[in-house]
């Protein structure tokens, strides 16, 4: 009776343990120990081991739960340190970019003050080439008239050196072309600058990557080859080459030859906002590009070259002739030639007139700085050439940059509006025109 009394009583007990606030795993677990401890002594009878039994497979549960947490938690902490150790990297490739940076600041800072020397140096060397060249064209001048011998001699020796001074003065000056120089270093002051707000975009982002990092590099190695700061053993760029061509200040591209263009969209529905006829889009206005910008700033960059070649052999060589001719043609006015004698003393004042006009147009007109502009908006060109080209070769989608935010960027690029590039590339403006023999009377650019 008693025994009866204690199993009703410790089964009762279970059923109050197991209606408390504990969970029920917690419960499995010691409703099948605690009770196990209880009962061994005792002469449990068949109900109650029942009982016991079917509290058995919970409590097996209760454990193999257990296990599951510790293996689920062995796998949480293993993702941690994946996702610690990705942190890790992305923290590198950050700090390596910062240190760029402080890099870029150093370059943008050189090529300003190194611009604004250049630029005082062709200011000076102009004012002070005129200067003596009008000097000495004056005094040939007076010593052309002067009877006296004594004056006239001193006249004769002072012009001749000043025209001298000034002919390797201009020469210089042809040679180095100090405004070509000093916009160089503009434009490499402001790529820098381009560079390091790339950058700061890309370390605001976020997910920072060894990739960039090495394009980063790159970068800043291919603006300093394209826009070098030393001027002797031979890394100054070529002044006065055979044939104009482009600025190309970016990485070359490793891959091969672009194949022709086809278009990789075999519906209209969009992808990563890519569509068929945005890429047709894009083609029209590389093919406007190219038939407009390009060949205009070709032809434009060739005649400034013609022209600078032109007054920078123009400039000493007069100079170089009003020399000669204070020093020969003065003063040999005698009775049997006197005629012939002061034609000839003419030549170096009308020489010396013309040296000056023609440095003024040149170095004061800036020609090599407008030939250097020319550079580098056919190299802007070039680079919006082959940022298209290399966008649409690729096959996959989703690895091209999205295509919305691609057509923004080249409208803006070309200082037009979204709608306004769209509208250009039209039926009208490009297919319908090339096809009935027209061509756009329109430069894709609004801004060079």
């Amino acid at each position: 009776m008693a025994v009866a009394s204690l199993q009703s009583s410790s089964i009762s007990s279970l059923c109050a343990f197991k209606n408390s606030n504990v969970s029920s795993s917690k419960f499995d677990y010691y409703y099948y120990y605690y009770p196990r401890k209880c009962f061994s002594v005792m002469n449990v009878s068949s109900s109650s081991r029942k009982l016991i039994q079917k509290t058995k497979p919970a409590a097996m549960n209760a454990v193999s739960l257990e296990d599951h947490c510790v293996e689920r938690k062995s796998q949480n902490d293993g993702v941690l340190c994946n996702n610690l150790h990705e942190s890790n990297y992305n923290e590198k490739a950050t700090l390596q970019l910062y240190a760029i940076l402080e890099t870029i600041c150093d370059r943008i800072e050189i090529h300003y003050n190194v611009g604004v020397q250049r630029d005082n140096w062709n200011s000076l060397l102009l004012n002070s080439t005129n200067m003596i060249t009008l000097a000495a064209t004056t005094m040939a001048g007076i010593a052309a008239a002067s009877g006296t011998a004594q004056l006239f001699i001193g006249l004769k020796l002072s012009s001749t050196l000043l025209f001298s001074a000034a002919t390797w003065m201009s020469l210089v000056m042809s040679k180095i072309q100090p405004s070509q120089l000093a916009e160089e270093q503009r434009n490499a002051s402001r790529l820098f600058r381009q560079l390091q707000a790339q950058i700061q975009t890309t370390i605001a982002i976020g997910n920072a990557t060894e990739e960039d990092v090495n394009d980063a590099i790159e970068k800043i190695l291919a603006l300093d080859k394209a826009y070098p700061i030393p001027l002797l053993g031979g890394a100054m760029l070529e002044k006065f080459p055979s044939k104009f061509e482009p600025a190309i200040w970016w990485p070359s591209s490793c891959s091969s030859s672009p194949e022709p263009m086809k278009s990789l969209m075999s519906s209209p529905t969009k992808k990563n906002g890519w569509s068929e006829e945005l890429e047709m889009e894009i083609r029209e206005i590389l093919e406007v590009m190219k038939r407009k910008d390009m060949e205009d700033y070709e032809r434009l960059g060739n005649l400034a070259l013609k022209m600078n070649k032109a007054m920078a052999i123009s400039g000493p060589l007069l100079t170089g002739i009003a020399a000669l001719g204070s020093a020969i043609f003065l003063g040999n006015n005698d009775d049997n030639g006197g005629a012939w004698g002061s034609m000839m003393a003419v030549v170096p004042v009308v020489a010396g007139a013309m040296a000056s006009v023609v440095n003024a147009f040149e170095h004061g007109g800036q020609v090599g700085m407008v030939l250097d502009m020319y550079r580098y908006c056919a190299g802007f060109f070039k680079l919006l050439e082959e940022a298209i080209e290399t966008t649409l070769e690729e096959k996959d989608c989703d690895k091209r940059e999205n295509g919305e935010i691609f057509e923004m960027k080249m409208a803006l690029m070309l200082g037009r509006s979204v709608s306004q590039l769209r509208k250009l590339a039209s039926a009208n403006k490009s297919a319908l025109c090339r096809s009935h023999g027209a061509e756009v009377d329109e430069f894709a650019s609004k801004l060079f």
